[in-house]
């Protein structure tokens, strides 16, 4: 089943689905790659993200076959420019930083990127991207040269979702930024679930279960969890079986 008609199906039926970001700078050793992806078979994970604002040192390709080497669930590169491109993806974020006013992230990039994705077999997900924070000294912020919509602002966020689906994009999602202190406030995500019919996506900052617990709870459709998993793999179990607790009430 293709990855959007899947989020779409999974939105109506209230199914919840998690999603790890694996960032190829941060997993260069295949051993310790391996052993999160043992984990994230087990825990039952719905869809791997690949990506980051910066590639440095690690290979997008490279990671993506180890991924498909071990476990088999639909990979989706998070791409941090238009060189963010691998055919051993399933299918990319085609993001768009609608939060911000910087044109090269709101139509530049993917003008540059769109001929390679159309010539190659990777599914498109057209994103509204939205980065949500009081600080402009992540690193998403300062590669992007825009400044996050603050948490406590959620009506600016939740016009800027509206304003997202209305020019026709399939998904939201709404970051906090890798390695964020903060996640994105529960109430905002509230407001944005309330306010659009397509799926949201939400990430940054997830570190606990009390927040994985809110940010189900309030109406993501999809959390992303990174730093945390960096830190502690077994993170990721536990999102799980909050996740099946979610998805029992309503199977």
């Amino acid at each position: 089943m293709a990855i959007l008609k899947s989020l779409k199906k999974r939105k109506e039926q209230k199914v919840k689905s998690i999603a790890i970001l694996i960032d190829p700078d941060k997993f260069q050793g295949e051993e310790s790659l391996k052993n999160l992806l043992k984990l994230c078979h087990k825990a039952r994970v719905d869809f791997i993200f690949v990506g980051g604002s910066l590639l440095v040192n690690g290979s997008l390709e490279a990671t993506i076959s180890v991924i498909n080497r071990y476990i088999r669930l639909p990979v989706i590169i998070f791409p941090g420019s238009n060189l963010h491109i691998a055919n051993q993806a399933d299918a990319i974020l085609f993001l768009s930083l609608i939060s911000g006013r910087n044109p090269d992230l709101l139509i530049g990039q993917h003008v540059a990127a769109a001929p390679i994705l159309k010539r190659s077999k990777i599914e498109v997900l057209s994103t509204g991207y939205i980065l949500v924070g009081n600080s402009a000294n992540t690193t998403v912020a300062h590669i992007s040269q825009t400044s996050p919509i603050p948490t406590e602002k959620a009506e600016i966020a939740v016009c800027t979702a509206i304003a997202g689906e209305m020019i026709g994009m399939k998904l939201i999602y709404l970051d906090a930024g890798s390695g964020s202190r903060e996640e994105v406030p529960a109430e905002m995500v509230e407001r944005v679930a309330g306010s659009t019919e397509i799926p949201l996506i939400v990430g940054g900052g997830i570190d606990t279960t009390s927040k994985a617990i809110a940010a189900f709870d309030a109406g993501a459709d999809l959390i992303v969890l990174g730093t945390a998993i960096e830190k502690n793999a077994n993170f990721v179990s536990e999102v799980a079986g909050i996740r099946d607790g979610f998805n029992s009430k309503h199977s």
